[in-house]
Order: C-alpha cells, then structure tokens, then sequence
C-alpha cells in the first residue's frame, strides 16, 4: 500500500473527479457514505451526534455525514466554523443540502462567538473541523476547541485524520492542540504520520475506508512511502528447490554473544537455522562453547581465542553473509575487531547491537562500511548513530533516511511498524508484528532471519523486506496462540515454521 502526502492526497482526489469521471460533490457523497455507515455500525440511533465542521472539504464531509445520520433517524446537532466567512464550494453546497433536509436537530453556523454544547458520556461527536490539508499548528479558538473536546467525556470519531495532526511531519506540532481521537475513518490510505509511534495516541481505534480513488492513479504514482503487505512479500519469495541441499541454501556466519551473553547468539543462531539457511557457523568466546554446542546442536561451532569476548576477526571466504553484533559487548578489543572484521569481509553484512554500539562511539568508522551494508538499529540506537537525540518519531525517521543515503545502506529502524529506509531514499513500512514482541532478544531474532535470507541468495532490499515481515508475522501467529503478554523471543522462532507455511498457502 502506497503512502502519499498530503500535496498527493489532494492530487489523487483531483485525479478522480476528472478521469472516473465524478463530480467533486458526489465523490465527497461517496466518502460521506462509507463514514455514516461505520458510525452507525458502532452506535444506535439513540445515541446523540454533535458534528462539529470546519471551513474546508473536511467539513464538507463532515455535514454530508450529519444529514445521512439525521436522514436515518440520529439525533444529530451541527456546528459549522466560518470564522472567515469563506467555505469551500463543496462544504457551502453540503451546508445547503443539510438545511434543505429539515430533518437535522440542531444547526449553528458559528462566525463570532461560539457556546459549546454540553457533552455527555453518550455523545458521539464527529470531527470534522480540519483534514489532511493542514500544514501548520492549531491557534486560536480552534485550539481552545480541541482542548474543549479532549477535556469532555464524548466518545470522538475523526473525519480521515484527527483535527490538529499534520499528515507528515509533527515535529514542530503542538501537542495540546491536537484532538485525541477514539475512533480514526481515515479515507482510502494511511497517512505517515498515522505509522508515527508518539501519534497514536490521537489516533484511537483506525480504520481505513476505501472510497474507490483512482487504482490507475495510485498504481501509477511513485511514492516516497510505502506499506509492505502480504502480497508484496509472496511476490519476492523464491520457491525452494525440491532438488537443493545444505551446500545450495547458503552458509551463514554469525558473531554473537560475549560472556554472559550467549542467549543473544543462540537466538541469533537458531533463528538463521529456521528461516532456511543451509549451514549456519557461530563463532562466540570460548566460555560460550558448551552452552552454544548443547542449545544449538544443529550449528558449527568456531570459538575464538578470547575466553569472554570477541577478539580476532574470521576470514569470510567460506560464507555467503554474515551476522554480527548480537550479545557482542563494547570492549575496546571487541570494538577493534569488528572494524577490522567490517574492512576484510567479503560477504553481505548485517549490523546489529552492540556492533550499532561500537560504531556510535567510533563515528570515524562509519565512512569505512561498504556499500549494501545492512544496519538494524531500535530507536535509541539510530539517535547514537546519528549523533543527536530526536525530538519526535519523524524527526528520528528522517534521520535514518538520510543516513541510509549518505552510506549507501540500508538501515532497518525498527518498531512497531518498522521502516527500511533504502539507500534511494524510499521508505517502506512493515505491516505485521505487535507490541508482545516488544522484549530481549528479539531484535537477535530479526538479525538471524535476515542473515540467512542474505546467505541464500536474496538481495539486501528483499532479505529486509522478508526478513521483516516474517519476523512480525511469526510475533503475530504466536500472540495469537499464547497471548502478547508471555511472549518472549524463542516464540518467535518457535513460530517461524508457521510464518513461512502462511507465506506458501
């Protein structure tokens, strides 16, 4: 699923009416439509609605939506803003329309001095004052508005964005200003900022509606941002051969684990195993031996000469990629290590953990990582990598963006809708995974599965791509069965199987 901005969203509705063909006033009918229906799916109509309208085609919709409610026998109450005396033509015609219906309760269009109604616990109030248009922060009495709102006991359904959330970035938004949704119809397609970790809490519950813009125009529009479903992940799969053997699958190498540590490389390793690699070596201190030879009898074993931590980097030769970083350390003998382990590798890279760690506190290093490296940073790591704390999950975003084009890398800034952002500057978004997945070890999972993607042969992009959906996929399959609450990391391998057989129906 393609993500437009807000410039796009505006053009895509435009493309609409002037190739389906359909008039502005019934596309917005159409929306309306879609809106009412999920309203009255959720409340009865003895449940009070108090829509509340802005100037723009938001408030348009939202109009549109208070005379099919009241149409269907909703006790509906309307206030129209036009502070400005100045409505866009579908809003005026929408405000023409729900008069002329004469079924509306109560309507007030509001140009100087506005008396709030009082709100209930059973009020429904739909939002409808601003849209995916917005550009800047609320001021004003719209501000004192949305304060109102957020402060009243009324159940709030948000006209395709809350009204005060900017479509793209937040970073300058004001907090205070922006309506705290229960329930989100968002038209068509997310918006970015509705993938934003520090935004759902305006949110509520999303839906997205489909309200049937333009297929040619969104399969025909590039974008910047983009949400990877099943569909795309099915498409970049290879079938196995039903003639390969372990030498055909790839030979993974992982460097994992320090002493007292060694679970990160035993994830990491069983992990590599089950998303199908052929042969996976894990070289971990000595200390690590027994314990990696009984918890993973299936894995080679190659110890280093360090007794509790990484010291000699491994000739690559033998190996098609290779995984470092889990359970690694920070000792300056380890950090030396692995940039020499980084110069002679000769195999596809990726970089986790502490290995993300050692790089922060050695930034020179960074201009030495070959290009396609693979990085996958949780969000408190990318803020080390880039040097500076960011102020919001945009700002952060952007950050990695620009970093995977600065080093000609990918970099995975993991999360609940986790982001590669690609070296061209795209973006994708991940759609599976839940907050049960938030728990140690589970990013050692992750670099496990996309390190023996790379050693069997797939690209940098499609092993992430993969890698990643399936990692939540296997997150989700397990909460399903055990619950978000219990679930720790071996679960997710342990759900693995199950991952690639929904992948393969």
């Amino acid at each position: 699923m393609k993500i437009f901005t807000s410039t796009q969203i505006h053009e895509l509705d435009k493309y609409t009416i002037d190739h389906e063909p359909v008039s502005s006033i019934n596309l917005m009918e159409r929306a309306a439509k879609a809106i009412t229906h999920c309203i009255e799916a959720e409340w009865s109509n003895r449940t009070p609605i108090v829509v509340f309208a802005g100037p723009g085609n938001n408030g348009g919709d939202a109009l549109a939506v208070a005379r099919l409610l009241a149409d269907d026998g909703y006790q509906v109450s309307a206030f129209l803003f036009n502070i400005h005396n100045k409505l866009s033509n579908d809003c005026a015609l929408n405000k023409k329309r729900l008069i002329e219906s004469k079924r509306i309760k109560q309507f007030t269009e509001v140009s100087v001095n506005f008396e709030p109604p009082t709100l209930t616990p059973d009020t429904v109030v739909v939002d409808g004052l601003f849209g995916s248009g917005l550009n800047k922060p609320l001021t004003g009495g719209f501000a004192a508005m949305v304060k109102y709102l957020n402060s009243s006991p009324a159940k709030v359904v948000s006209i395709d964005i809350p009204s005060g959330l900017i479509c793209e970035d937040n970073t300058y938004n004001i907090s205070a200003n922006i309506l705290k949704a229960d329930l989100t119809l968002t038209l068509q397609q997310k918006k970015l900022s509705m993938l934003m970790a520090d935004n759902q809490k305006y949110l509520g519950r999303l839906k997205v509606l489909d309200i049937r813009l333009s297929p040619e125009y969104i399969q025909n529009t590039d974008c910047r941002y983009r949400i990877l479903e099943e569909n795309d992940i099915r498409g970049i799969m290879q079938p196995r051969d039903d003639f390969a053997h372990k030498g055909s699958m790839g030979h993974a190498l992982l460097i994992a684990g320090s002493y007292g540590m060694a679970g990160a490389s035993i994830l990491a390793t069983k992990a590599c195993l089950r998303a199908g690699a052929g042969k996976v070596t894990v070289h971990s201190p000595k200390r690590n031996y027994d314990i990696m030879q009984i918890s993973v009898p299936e894995a080679i074993q190659q110890m280093d000469p360090e007794e509790t931590l990484f010291s000699h980097p491994v000739d690559t030769e033998p190996y098609n990629a290779l995984g470092i970083g889990p359970g690694l350390g920070s000792n300056e003998t380890t950090a030396i290590a692995l940039i020499a382990q980084i110069r002679r590798s000769t195999c596809p890279l990726v970089i986790d953990a502490d290995a993300i760690n050692i790089l922060s506190s050695h930034r020179a290093w960074m201009q030495q990582l070959p290009k396609d490296i693979i990085l996958t940073p949780h969000p408190k790591e990318l803020d080390r990598l880039a040097g500076t704390t960011s102020s919001c999950c945009y700002e952060r975003l952007m950050k990695a963006s620009e970093l995977a084009e600065r080093l000609q890398a990918y970099i995975l800034l993991k999360g609940h809708y986790s982001a590669l952002c690609l070296p061209n500057g795209h973006i994708d978004f991940n759609s599976t995974g839940n907050s049960g997945m938030a728990t140690a070890g589970s990013g050692d999972v992750l670099t496990g599965i996309i390190t023996a993607l790379l050693a069997r042969g797939y690209d940098a992009p499609s092993a992430c791509r993969i890698g990643m959906y399936l990692h939540g996929l296997a997150g989700d399959l397990a909460a399903k069965d055990l619950g978000k609450e219990s679930l720790i990391a071996g679960d997710i391998i342990n759900y693995l199987p199950k991952a690639f057989l929904r992948m393969e129906d």
